[in-house]
């Protein structure tokens, strides 16, 4: 299900993070002492180009499908079987879907409750250091648990974003190539930074004067077998003719940046106009199945047939699917965002709180609404995206025209290149 924009996993989230601010910065300390103390017993590592990648990316599947680029490097580095992966349970299945890294190289972190996570992570950490890798990639911005799992793993060669002068938070000494994160470079190209700092001399970093490669396209999601035309059987059960005309509207952002999220009235007004605009049209409200009955609400609120709740009705590959089958895809910044661009379906993400500019997914499909105020962005890596901000009226500032009109536009494209 969409476990990664469920209230429960926000929830988690908050408590991640308070946990990284006051519990992870004397982990970082003892494991710095202990790193200083292992370097002047002349175990500190060397420049070179390292066998056997980790890359860490426990949490937010939109920046998964972002470091794409990242882990095809890699894999061109080292070899497809070389190349493993760190994450939460949950937000395993998109680095399944992009299918760069074999899933038997994946890992996996349980959530379910605080002594699950950390015994867990300990068992991780064994498996992992029993294959000797050589290299670690910390993904995450600036998280103190991160870099202490990066060292944790062994890996002579840990490399991650590091604030150096900036703002960012501390998080210790524990990397041996820091990474100097730029705040103005997209964050597909940020993390391809990381793997190519890999060949950099730890002792000359910051500096790295290389330019990131422009971004290739991302691999297309592909349906099993039988996953479609199921999917139009769930769709047809509530009156959806298939093939027909799908717009699909996801209205959450989540419960942790609740700041990102565009008025669930201004999604009702959206619906009831294209609905008016095209007959034949039919509009699809995603969400979690903590959402139903939020969504089934706003569906209802459109006061048409053609409007029905979807919100908790399929899993997260079923999404997918579904992604495939319909046109467009109007939804706030989050992560269904990103994952959609692996599909055919046109999307436009509505940004605020954060900017496009660092986060949109790439591709000829992905368009974006962002207000630009002088405010706007508001949070970032380097404040762990909290913000002073009551208002988002960087959201507000986005009216239902503006979405129509794009929308709209996008239809029209669609069909004249089918015709």
């Amino acid at each position: 299900m969409f476990a990664i924009e469920s209230r429960r996993f926000s929830s988690k989230a908050r408590t991640l993070q308070w946990l990284d601010r006051y519990a992870g910065v004397p982990v970082c300390l003892f494991l710095t002492l202990l790193r200083r103390v292992g370097d002047l017993l002349g175990r500190s590592p060397g420049p070179g180009s390292g066998q056997d990648i980790l890359f860490l990316k426990l949490s937010e599947q939109g920046s998964t499908v972002l470091a794409c680029d990242a882990v095809r490097a890699a894999v061109a580095r080292v070899g497809r079987s070389r190349v493993h992966f760190l994450v939460f349970e949950e937000n395993r299945f998109i680095v399944d879907v992009l299918g760069i890294i074999p899933p038997e190289n994946v890992y996996t972190v349980e959530t379910g409750s605080a002594r699950a996570m950390a015994w867990s992570c300990l068992c991780r950490l064994r498996e992992i250091r029993s294959r000797g890798i050589d290299a670690c990639i910390d993904l995450e911005f600036f998280s103190r648990f991160s870099a202490a799992i990066t060292f944790l793993t062994g890996a002579r060669r840990r490399v991650g974003f590091h604030a150096y002068h900036g703002e960012g938070p501390w998080r210790g000494d524990l990397l041996t190539h820091r990474v100097l994160y730029n705040p103005h470079l997209h964050t597909g190209s940020a993390f391809m930074c990381l793997v190519l700092a890999l060949n950099a001399d730890p002792g000359k970093l910051p500096t790295l004067p290389l330019v990131p490669p422009p971004p290739l396209p991302l691999p297309q999601f592909r349906a099993e077998p039988g996953e479609r035309e199921e999917l139009a059987r769930l769709l047809a059960g509530l009156g959806m003719p298939i093939p027909g005309h799908l717009i699909l509207l996801n209205a959450n952002a989540g419960d942790l940046l609740p700041l990102r999220k565009w008025a669930p009235g201004n999604y009702e007004l959206l619906a009831g106009r294209l609905i008016a605009e095209f007959p034949g049209l039919w509009v699809g409200f995603t969400g979690s199945p903590e959402e139903a009955p939020r969504i089934e609400a706003m569906a209802r609120a459109v006061g048409s047939a053609r409007g029905v709740c979807l919100a908790g009705r399929t899993t997260l590959r079923q999404l997918l699917v579904l992604f495939g089958l319909a046109e467009v895809l109007v939804t706030n910044d989050s992560g269904p965002a990103h994952f959609a661009a692996l599909t055919t379906i046109d999307v436009v993400a509505l940004f605020g709180p954060e900017t496009p500019l660092l986060f949109a997914a790439p591709g000829p499909r992905s368009h974006y609404i962002w207000a630009g105020i002088a405010c706007s962005p508001c949070v970032s890596a380097f404040n762990n995206r909290q913000t002073a901000c009551t208002d988002n009226v960087c959201m507000k500032g986005i009216s239902v025209e503006q979405v129509f009109g794009a929308v709209c536009r996008i239809l029209r494209e669609r069909t004249a290149r089918h015709a």
